[in-house]
């Protein structure tokens, strides 16, 4: 499935019905008066997120909703009906913005989340509700006044507990695929994962938590480098950075180096990432002597910084790895809470 994450929409709310101009024709009866009825209210857009969804791929082939109007008044002091309203399903962590200004309307974090986009008009009033002692057989009526009407633009930013980083191929697309049932694609070249992966992973004796993988950042990736800086959004709501660095990678022989690299990149990004937890995670041990392994875990640990060497491959430290990441985030969102 294609991933999309950002949109653009027209939202119209339906118009409101007319009201109705009617007198009571009756046989019989001599003194027939107004009898003309309210035109409904028209619908409104509302926007509500969707636990089903993942992407904004389907506002990418329908842009443009409008509700339904509401039913004009009728005689006989019949009010017209209101229009419903038209649904329009996103996914969580959807942001809603003016298209125009820019300014942020709704942040729809949590299933059921709902934003109403576009109000639907007022229905007009029917000649029944202009009688009065002066005015016993009036003839006015009101017309339905329109929906509201506008562009917004929508943004997703996925709701993960941890966040992976690091440099292209550090191994967070195998890491991912190794402790949740995300299957992003995974080749021996840079950049593979060309879009955000988020993955549920289930800890023995915590709640699930939910993990992205962020394609690689590079140095320069907050002036539009690279493939990353793209999707750094879908990492600004976790609470846990996990910064993987490939101890193997023969272009970043220096695990401080290529650390101090990305976290440049971070912060030049946005100053809120300066406030997140981070762990270092050193990938592809099974590559490495584990002198040299044990040798970064001991410069880290000196920057306390909470440091694990961990192999996707052969599964070397991925269960204690897996225990404390469900243990720090029961911990950050008891925190929170």
């Amino acid at each position: 499935m294609k991933f999309i994450d950002e949109a653009k929409i027209f939202v119209t709310g339906g118009n409101g019905g007319n009201g109705c101009v009617s007198f009571r024709r009756e046989k019989y009866v001599p003194r027939g008066g107004p009898n003309g009825g309210n035109g409904g209210d028209g619908g409104s857009v509302v926007l509500k997120a969707d636990g089903g969804m993942a992407t904004l791929l389907d506002l990418q082939y329908k842009r443009h909703f409008r509700a339904e109007r509401g039913v004009h008044g009728k005689g006989k002091d019949m009010h017209g009906r209101r229009g419903p309203n038209l649904l329009v399903r996103v996914p969580p962590g959807t942001l809603i913005r003016d298209a125009s200004s820019g300014d942020l309307l709704a942040d729809l974090v949590k299933p059921g989340d709902e934003y109403i986009a576009a109000r639907g008009g007022r229905g007009g009033r029917g000649n029944l509700a202009y009688v009065s002692s002066r005015n016993r057989a009036p003839r006015q009526f009101e017309e339905g006044k329109p929906g509201e009407e506008r562009e917004l633009k929508l943004e997703l930013k996925l709701l993960a507990d941890v966040g992976l980083i690091g440099r292209p191929n550090a191994g967070k697309s195998t890491l991912i695929s190794r402790i949740s049932a995300a299957r992003p694609k995974i080749a021996d070249y840079p950049f593979t994962t060309l879009t955000p992966q988020l993955g549920v992973v289930k800890a023995a004796g915590f709640q699930s938590f939910t993990v992205a993988d962020i394609p690689g950042l590079i140095e320069g990736a907050h002036e539009g480098h690279g493939m990353g800086i793209r999707f750094l959004k879908h990492i600004e709501r976790t609470s846990l950075f996990v910064h993987l660095i490939d101890l193997s990678d023969p272009e970043n022989p220096d695990p401080w180096e290529s650390y101090r690299k990305i976290d440049e990149e971070l912060n030049a990004y946005s100053k809120q990432f300066k406030k997140k937890k981070r762990w270092i995670a050193f990938t592809k041990i099974e590559l490495m002597p584990a002198a040299k392994v044990k040798k970064a875990v001991a410069l880290f640990a000196k920057k306390k910084l909470k440091t694990w060497a961990i192999s996707a491959v052969t599964g070397v430290g991925l269960p204690e790895f897996v225990e404390a990441l469900g243990k720090e985030v029961f911990k950050l969102k008891e925190h929170e809470s």
